[in-house]
């Protein structure tokens, strides 16, 4: 099947036709081994268990991978942080509160081998990290055999797989998304899941374009044009702008309605009338931006303690039929499923699975109930789900992501080392 080429449309997911599905075990490539533990498994990556050695000439200069041996290493390059992710996350630290658990989930758009989402798990932050399976061969397949979170993706046609209000931080870093384009409805998307008070970064062109144009080959008055709508958009969406230092510019999504009266009168500013924000497998995104919620349900605790604090979208009562009481009950249970499947299987506490998956994850119990700085859950809300429990995931700073389990997930084989189900076969009896 060919799609259309615009707006990245042939990139994004879709459904094969019957004949196209495959019903096929898929093998292991030849010496494929079982990945080193975290966090070794973030520098290195055994070749055949990847074997794929494109971008280590393609991407030589940036120092995002190397090949050594029988492994790849990952000297945690970029092509914006030329010193390392860690000191590009220590300039985003003196703008961004990255140190005191107020920013814990964030989302890559664009992440290459998710060298920033790998750096940023040592500071308490997960990061969703995406991109689409491209000329790079096989980007989200390195960043999780690395053990970082991350699914093929792309900003296309349709909305992102996420709940509206789920991330504390955003960042694109060169990630070659048209962000003035469109009418704005990329940055209109990640406004829609960015929660009120969350920051966008955006490094690379046309951020400081006056000293760059040259280097990036293009023409200054293009990407003059390119970052005067950025800005339009981002003041249209009541983000304010904290810093533009070097090629790196930051900007904070204001916290509540109160404090976008000016953009009310503002007859481009239109707001979307369905009252569904997380109604979203393959949708079409659209031009209007989200409001803000009308009961919001209190403030986010600071990670860890958000964990098990009850979440604003329960205490507001925004989810029909579950109370503060009966989601306590079901941590509870989590709490004690956890500890019967640790007697049963001991190696879950020691490292052995870095890269877990909860198939029909409801709040989140399974993942909060094994949260460790070893290991880390992507927690699946169905489709089908009863519940839309997504937003309450993330509200515990946790990740995850909606799917259909009559479809393939966006992901390479081979990439989980645990997958947990509960309720999951049931619930697709009849389909």
């Amino acid at each position: 099947m060919t799609f259309p080429r615009e707006s990245m449309n042939y990139r994004e997911r879709h459904c094969p036709p019957e004949e196209e599905k495959l019903h096929c075990l898929i093998p292991a490539p030849k010496g494929y081994v079982t990945p080193f533990p975290w966090p070794k498994s973030r520098d290195y990556v055994p070749y055949a268990n990847a074997p794929y050695k494109s971008l280590t000439v393609e991407k030589a200069i940036q120092n995002w991978i190397q090949y050594e041996g029988n492994v790849f290493r990952f000297p945690g390059g970029g092509t914006q942080f030329p010193q390392g992710a860690d000191k590009y996350i220590d300039q985003l630290a003196s703008v961004i509160p990255i140190k005191n658990g107020t920013v814990r989930t964030a989302l890559d758009t664009g992440c290459g081998v998710a060298s920033w989402g790998a750096y940023l798990w040592s500071r308490n932050v997960i990061a969703m990290s995406f991109a689409p399976r491209d000329s790079h061969e096989a980007q989200v397949q390195f960043a999780l055999e690395r053990g970082v979170p991350a699914v093929i993706g792309v900003l296309g046609t349709i909305k992102m797989p996420y709940a509206s209000r789920a991330f504390d931080m955003a960042h694109c870093s060169r990630c070659l998304i048209p962000w003035g384009a469109n009418d704005g409805r990329y940055m209109i998307e990640v406004d829609r899941v960015l929660r009120p008070g969350g920051y966008w970064v955006l490094s690379g062109p046309p951020i400081n374009w006056k000293t760059n144009y040259k280097a990036w080959q293009r023409p200054k008055e293009e990407l003059q044009e390119e970052q005067r709508k950025i800005e339009e958009i981002a003041n249209l969406l009541c983000w304010e702008k904290k810093s533009e230092k070097g090629e790196i510019a930051v900007w904070q999504k204001k916290v509540n309605d109160e404090s976008c009266r000016a953009r009310r009168d503002d007859s481009r500013a239109n707001f979307c009338k369905s009252s569904d924000a997380d109604d979203v497998w393959y949708k079409k995104m659209e031009g209007c931006i989200t409001p803000y919620p009308e009961v919001a349900g209190g403030e986010l605790k600071a990670f860890p303690e958000r964990l098990y604090a009850i979440p604003p979208r329960i205490s507001s009562g925004s989810i029909p039929g579950v109370s503060a009481e009966s989601y306590q009950e079901d941590s509870n249970k989590w709490k004690k499923h956890v500890n019967a499947y640790k007697k049963i299987n001991r190696l879950l506490d020691s490292g052995r699975y870095r890269n877990i998956m909860d198939m029909n994850a409801g709040f989140g119990g399974f993942a909060a109930a094994i949260q460790s700085s070893k290991l880390w859950v992507m927690n699946v809300v169905p489709t089908l789900a009863d519940k839309n429990t997504l937003g309450v995931i993330y509200e515990r700073g946790l990740i995850g992501i909606y799917h259909d389990w009559c479809e393939a997930f966006s992901t390479y084989p081979r990439t989980y080392d645990l997958i947990h189900a509960h309720g999951l076969f049931s619930l697709y009896k009849d389909k």
